[in-house]
């Protein structure tokens, strides 16, 4: 029986005007599809005019300026549309989905989806369980005494992948995809009796202790910062009265 981390994998990944969620926008997306390890790699791609201006600090990490969205891009509401039928049908069809700091992501997605379409992931979801694979917890819980930073720069240093044309959203999925592969190889010990499905539970419970720990430690440092426990995607926030 081929093992979860040689077989079919499908990643998302996006690039967005900043990092929150409840406001920003995304301005790229990728998902890139994997029926087997070194296999054949498909590729989707969209590129999104997001309706407001790209900070500049956004532009120097991801190269993307106002103009060239404007010139290039299409609409958010038939690309969001879109992605989502895209996630839908690699949930349809069993693959695990791979999204580094996934609640970043998927929330995002989540809240332009709101946003657009008048609509939710959930929804497009509803006939298809979400099963993913987030290499930054699987890798904070399987070795979590290694010091230094976890981004995905970081990760592909640790388990030798190769990441070409980093903050391109179709290179950063393609990337996380091969690492989370990485990790399913180190750790085979520790994952083997795990299905997909399983190691998607366990990464709930991973990422809200990991996430109790990261907001113990502000609260020592005196930073106000919080940190949300919930995985893969964030609740919705109340609306205000």
């Amino acid at each position: 029986m081929t093992l979860w981390y040689e077989g079919p994998l499908a990643a998302f990944d996006t690039e967005t005007t900043g990092v929150d969620v409840e406001e920003d926008r995304i301005v790229s997306a990728a998902v890139v599809v994997q029926d087997a390890a070194g296999g054949r790699v498909r590729v989707t791609r969209w590129l999104v005019n997001p309706g407001i201006p790209v900070p500049a600090g956004a532009t120097d990490v991801h190269g993307l300026t106002d103009d060239h969205l404007q010139r290039n891009g299409r609409w958010p509401a038939p690309v969001m549309e879109e992605i989502g039928r895209v996630l839908a049908e690699q949930c349809a069809a069993g693959r695990p989905l791979v999204v580094m700091n996934a609640p970043f992501d998927l929330t995002l997605l989540d809240r332009e989806l709101r946003r657009h379409r008048a609509s939710s992931l959930s929804r497009y979801l509803r006939n298809a369980p979400l099963c993913v694979l987030d290499p930054r917890v699987l890798d904070k819980h399987l070795d979590r005494y290694r010091k230094g930073r976890r981004t995905l720069t970081d990760l592909c240093e640790q388990y030798g992948v190769a990441l070409e044309g980093a903050h391109d959203a179709a290179a950063d999925a393609l990337a996380a995809l091969d690492v989370v592969r990485a990790v399913g190889r180190r750790y085979a010990a520790r994952l083997d009796h795990l299905s997909p499905a399983e190691l998607h539970t366990a990464q709930a419970v991973w990422h809200a202790a990991q996430a109790r720990g990261l907001q113990a430690w502000f609260a020592r440092n005196g930073s106000p910062e919080a940190v949300d426990p919930a995985w893969p995607l964030r609740p919705e926030l109340p609306a205000a009265a």
